[in-house]
């Protein structure tokens, strides 16, 4: 099987890693990549958001399978492109990927399938702004109604800082502050048909305790020993099924990763956001404790044939994710800083890039992912944070309390 990542980042990265594993696949593609896929992948260049242009790719590399791993493309149309190539892709369409492309749309889904979620309100005016805010009171949520690559969402107990976010954005969707642990749950799907993946747990602010603003994720863990044990069921049951068929009742069914961003409350788990990919650090602590051939899963989902796909198997153990970001990160991000002992197994590249003369730099935001997988989590984190110490560039910053 020859299989065609689309992307750049860790995420992408980390599919890579896992697809050159499974013994089904026989060569791994990956367009544009990132150096630290090379190793593992044949890059190939391509514009990720040109749909005619990555199909065209998927058919002159004579791809069985492709994965688009990053949200604009999907929301641009790149997997329909691909599928009326001719080719399977793994990833939904133009317009079932408005779960993630639109804040509003997905609110509203959730609200027809009867998910329980955040109350909310739609707003395209300051003056509705401010009104939703003052409803609702301090914790304020605001986010971005559109795609924002990570930072549209700003949760703050200052009501003007709130109100300026709303303001940027435009349209925003305002809700309420739902108070609990935030989970991650991985679904691959096809239809009505959905299969779990372990839950895990980022940590989305930039600083330890969870300080300092939002970022894209600054690490993850899996398992999550302290869950509640029906906590995948009763997601399967009071979310993902709900929403698989409300996304088929309206035509357009769902195809490819939904990814369920979720609040544990006192009422029970309530879902804070739809994605259509895999998230990214959860992706890099999830797949390495997958037993099961990645390929031959996400085949099963791109062709049809999900429900028969034998159930998952996992490794006993835990996993654990480091992000290690540049300088001014998350407000801005600094490139070109020198890295150093980014080739060590277990390193994921995100925002690298070759310099002329060969030496590795930095060239984004979150610039490298130290994972490593254990006996327990606790072990993870040990390894994963040993990692950490090996790699060096100027202005690095990481948090020092990744699933402590």
């Amino acid at each position: 099987m020859r299989v065609l990542v689309i992307g750049t980042g860790g995420r992408e990265h980390a599919l890579v890693t896992a697809l050159s594993l499974d013994p089904a696949v026989s060569h791994v593609l990956a367009a544009p990549g990132n150096p630290g896929m090379a190793p593992l992948a044949e890059l190939r260049a391509v514009d990720p958001m040109d749909p005619g242009a990555v199909a065209a790719l998927a058919v002159d590399t004579a791809a069985d399978l492709v994965i688009v791993g990053p949200e604009a493309p999907l929301v641009a149309g790149v997997a329909d492109a691909v599928r009326a190539a001719g080719v399977a892709c793994f990833g939904p369409s133009i317009e079932a990927a408005r779960l993630e492309g639109s804040k509003d749309f997905s609110k509203g889904v959730m609200a027809a399938a009867g998910v329980p979620t955040a109350r909310s309100y739609t707003c395209d005016t300051p003056e509705q702004a401010a009104a939703a805010l003052d409803e609702f009171g301090p914790t304020y949520v605001v986010k971005d109604d559109a795609l924002a690559a990570g930072k549209g969402v700003v949760v703050t107990d200052d009501r003007d800082a709130a109100l300026a976010h709303a303001a940027a954005c435009g349209r925003v969707v305002i809700e309420e502050y739902l108070d609990g642990p935030e989970v991650s749950l991985f679904v691959v799907c096809h239809g009505l048909t959905g299969v779990p993946l372990l839950p895990a747990q980022d940590f989305k602010r930039i600083g330890d305790g969870d300080t300092g603003p939002n970022t894209g994720g600054m690490g993850a863990y899996a398992p999550l020993t302290w869950a509640p044990a029906d906590l995948v069921p009763t997601v399967m049951s009071q979310v993902v099924g709900p929403v698989l068929r409300e996304m088929a009742d309206r035509g357009t069914p769902f195809q490819g990763l939904l990814f369920v961003g979720l609040a544990l409350t006192a009422k029970g788990p309530k879902v804070i956001e739809f994605n259509v990919r895999f998230g990214d650090p959860e992706t890099q602590v999830v797949l390495p404790l997958l037993r099961t051939g990645l390929g031959g899963l996400l085949t099963a989902a791109a062709t049809g044939t999900l429900a028969e796909h034998p159930p998952l198997e996992w490794r006993d153990g835990g996993a654990v994710a480091v992000v290690m970001a540049s300088a001014g990160y998350p407000a801005s991000s600094r490139s070109g800083d020198v890295i150093t002992g980014a080739e060590a197994p277990g390193v994921i590249h995100a925002g690298t890039a070759l310099r002329a003369d060969g030496a590795l730099v930095t060239a984004g935001g979150r610039v490298l992912c130290c994972t490593a997988v254990a006996d327990s989590v606790a072990g993870a984190r040990a390894a994963a944070y040993q990692l950490v110490e090996k790699v060096r560039f100027d202005g690095e910053q990481h948090r020092t309390d990744i699933a402590r």
